[in-house]
């Protein structure tokens, strides 16, 4: 496997664009995005597990009810949740591709990400269309990805290369996400095309298990998204026979998968709102990988411990007040944990206490923009990583007017 160029591009077969429609009133941000296979793939989605639930996610569970889609499309500024005719704007935006790519409206995945509970009007997206489906080119990648950026500061794009059954296949994947991130299910807004042949049932089954390693271990905030939305498809044009069972092949699509999915996970949790450093929590040594999980999820979402890594602060007992607290099942007097970066590794805690440690190595290591918090329990052999980043000034003035 190796990274490559392309992003949901890089498959044969997919076109992407991303235009500015009029949506958003920054006309220097684009506020739409269209990919496009050229031959119906096989498609699975996970959504946002809040009870609120944007209107095209009603429409995209639908319409990739039989396992296919062939087009996804998805505009920013405005997330298209509780809004009284919100399932009729997201069913005339998938009628709006379909007639501009000839293709049934119900082969269309549909989203939007923006603010909540602000009427969505259909007409710039309308008067946009047939610009947008000009536009799709092999080198469109790029442009999808600045159509669904919100608050994001930085581009979320990768492609990866693989092989299935003697044949090269490539998968890739765009992101946004920067606040409102705390998944159950899902994440963000998340599309990923690859050209390997596998079954509709088969690809679910990849998605699904995926998630729960990648985009649920995630949290910049504590806010679950009303929009949250993971898409796939896979449109078979690298050739190779189609996954339809575990096994070999199987297992080398769910790595490449995988591999994708983690990295979006890192720019998310880098980009997080306000954010000046992406947080890593290893856990080892738990009990199962249940507890592993609750563990590494309650570290990287205490305010405290996210508050002390903007400040460079080595406080270490928050880390461990974090793990008390979070339910799982563990021996406190076993803990040990390092702060880890580019500039080093310190240990701060063994068996539960405090141990002596330069603070100023400590500062050295926690001012660097990626810092790995490592767990140590002395309960089992399960391990699980979760990401996020620092609490700072500015999540707040990037929150307190984001409406207005």
């Amino acid at each position: 496997m190796k990274f490559t160029d392309g992003g949901v591009c890089a498959a044969k077969g997919f076109t992407a664009n991303g235009i500015h429609c009029g949506v958003r009133k920054n006309k220097t941000k684009r506020d739409i995005a269209l990919i496009f296979s050229e031959k119906r793939a096989t498609a699975a989605a996970v959504y946002t597990s809040n009870k609120v639930k944007g209107a095209p996610i009603g429409v995209t569970q639908a319409n990739i009810a039989d396992g296919y889609a062939q087009a996804i499309v998805c505009n920013s500024g405005n997330a298209n949740t509780c809004n009284a005719n919100g399932k009729e704007v997201a069913e005339k935006m998938c009628e709006l591709v379909a007639e501009e790519l000839s293709i049934p409206a119900s082969d269309v995945v549909v989203a939007s990400t923006g603010v909540i509970g602000q009427p969505l009007d259909i007409t710039p997206i309308k008067n946009g269309m047939s610009e947008l489906a000009r536009g799709l080119t092999r080198d469109g990648s790029q442009r999808a990805a600045e159509g669904i950026m919100t608050t994001d500061t930085r581009l979320k794009e990768i492609a990866v290369e693989f092989e299935v059954g003697g044949k090269v296949c490539k998968i890739g994947g765009i992101a946004k996400g920067s606040g409102m991130i705390h998944p159950n299910l899902a994440t963000m807004i998340v599309f990923i095309t690859t050209d390997c042949a596998i079954s509709s049932e088969m690809l679910k089954v990849a998605l699904a298990g995926d998630v729960k390693n990648s985009f649920n271990m995630v949290s910049v905030d504590g806010d679950t998204s009303t929009n949250d939305t993971v898409a796939v498809l896979a449109n078979g044009m690298a050739g190779n026979a189609e996954i339809v069972d575990t096994g070999a092949d199987f297992e080398a699509f769910a790595k490449a998968l995988n591999t994708v999915t983690v990295y979006l996970c890192k720019c998310i949790a880098g980009d997080g709102e306000g954010a000046t450093k992406m947080l890593e929590c290893t856990v080892k040594g738990a009990k199962d990988e249940k507890n592993a999980k609750i563990i590494a999820k309650s570290v990287i979402c205490s305010s405290l411990v996210k508050a002390a890594m903007f400040g460079a602060d080595a406080n270490w007992g928050r880390v461990l007040c974090a793990i008390g607290y979070s339910g799982a099942e563990v021996d406190v007097m076993k803990v040990d944990v390092s702060f880890v970066s580019k500039k080093g590794e310190i240990i701060v805690c063994k068996d539960g206490a405090g141990v002596d440690f330069s603070e100023e190595k400590a500062k050295e290591i926690l001012l660097e923009d990626e810092i790995t918090i490592a767990v140590k329990l002395g309960d089992g052999n399960a391990e699980s990583t979760a990401w996020g980043c620092d609490l700072t000034y500015d999540y707040v003035k990037i929150n307190g007017d984001y409406r207005t």
